[in-house]
């Protein structure tokens, strides 16, 4: 089939780029005329394991293309993906939806054949209603059916999850275009992808449920972390203990410094306006909200107090800035509230991260990004792991001993064991151990 991905971003490229080796015929828009260039000259505009390489296998074999001219992209496409950013709106938190009204805009004046008008972009209930609307205001005669499609992606292993996903789900009551969209994920059944079909609108509440739950069983297992502190208990075992439980199972009951990244924050917050527009307001989820709201600042306090309740004129070194290891994305990342808790406090911070500095450096202008974790470590008289990079999981501890003045280490994510540390000569501080 024939595939308008509108928006060549994190959504946008990954899908477009795991359907065309699919073996469908995909064109990737976007208005940005530079990222449009550096795709055509091979260069990946975001940091994903494994994309560039896909990127380019199906660029040679001439199923995936670049461009910016919408019209001529979508005019004979099959199916179209909108798959635009929806950002927080400033001010209430609610999702903006500028980007993909004017792309439904742009869609309806360039149909010029039976298609589905796809919503990949994570939007609030009730979107595909509004995109459905505009486009029919632009093109009455079009025959055309919007479609919801949440992805699933998890940033650093996004084309696994795309490939394998737990589940597709689709979101629209119109026969001939359940068939279109069967015809699209085909290659997936070989995998025996389960493909649940939907309401639109339900479709639509299912993406951000999802990302509520996940986002609230992160926050809970934080929680639980610092009652264990309280009481002498191991959150890890804590984790494992109702991890095992099938009702409960032992993903994201991670303890750490809370969440971040693209879509749990912004996710949360147009979920939980949402909810409060419609008079039903999600306490859970709000509560949720605040909580992992407090826990980044929290972080910085915990820091302060492994150095005695005082950190002014110390150096710290932060290991890891991203949200999350392998992506360069920043959006959210705890080492943002962290840093600049410590930099309130009088402390020097320097910080080392294998992808994410480039867009740190403008994020967080008060701390000195380092070409190493040696080069970070240097001096310091106290160690923060922040994100649970590889490069971080096997540090030569008797260097980093030598190499900092210091010898606190503050363990964010809980990569080390307490009594390994504190025979390597560390103070050693973890969350909920």
């Amino acid at each position: 089939m024939k595939i308008a991905m509108i928006g060549s971003g994190y959504v946008g490229l990954v899908s477009g780029a795991c359907f065309a080796d699919f073996g469908h015929d995909v064109v990737c828009v976007d208005k940005d005329p530079a990222k449009i260039e550096s795709l055509l000259a091979g260069k990946m505009p975001i940091y994903e394991p494994g994309l560039e390489g896909l990127v380019a296998a199906n660029v040679r074999a001439g199923r995936l293309s670049f461009s910016t001219d919408l019209p001529s992209s979508v005019a004979d496409a099959d199916a179209v993906f909108i798959a635009v950013g929806t950002p927080s709106r400033r001010g209430d938190g609610f999702a903006d939806l500028s980007y993909v009204r004017d792309a439904a805009r742009e869609i309806g004046e360039s149909i010029r054949k039976r298609c589905v008008v796809v919503t990949k972009s994570t939007v609030p209930v009730g979107t595909g209603d509004e995109v459905e609307k505009i486009i029919r205001q632009t093109a009455p005669e079009a025959d055309f059916e919007v479609v919801s499609n949440p992805e699933f992606l998890r940033e650093g292993a996004a084309i696994g999850d795309f490939k394998r996903p737990d589940r597709i789900v689709v979101g629209t009551e119109v026969e001939w275009a359940r068939e279109y969209m069967r015809e699209i994920y085909q290659p997936l059944f070989l995998n025996e992808s389960p493909i649940l079909f939907v309401s639109r609108r339900t479709s639509e509440v299912i993406k951000y449920a999802a990302n509520a739950f996940l986002a609230t069983k992160i926050t809970f297992i934080n929680e639980m972390a610092d009652l264990c502190e309280k009481v002498g208990a191991n959150v890890q075992d804590v984790s494992r203990g109702i991890g095992l439980d099938g009702r409960i199972g032992s993903k994201f009951l991670h303890a750490g410094p809370g969440y971040g990244g693209s879509c749990f924050p912004k996710d949360t917050l147009a979920l939980m306006k949402t909810a409060q527009d419609h008079e039903a307001p999600l306490q859970i989820v709000e509560a949720v909200v605040r909580v992992n709201d407090l826990r980044k600042r929290a972080m910085a306090r915990k820091v302060i107090a492994a150095m005695g309740g005082d950190v002014e004129g110390k150096r710290i070194a932060m290991l890891g800035l991203t949200f999350k290891p392998n992506t360069d994305d920043m959006r959210d990342a705890p080492a943002i509230v962290i840093a600049q808790g410590l930099i309130d406090a009088g402390a020097e911070v320097i910080a080392y991260d294998p992808e994410g500095m480039e867009a740190a450096a403008a994020l967080m202008p008060g701390v000195t990004m380092a070409e190493g974790a040696y080069q970070a470590l240097q001096d310091a008289d106290c160690a923060v792991i922040v994100t649970e990079w590889d490069v971080f999981r096997a540090l030569a501890l008797p260097r980093v001993l030598s190499t900092m003045r210091g010898n606190t280490l503050v363990d964010l994510r809980n990569i080390y064991k307490p009594e390994q540390m504190s025979a390597a000569g560390f103070h050693y501080v973890s969350v909920g151990r």
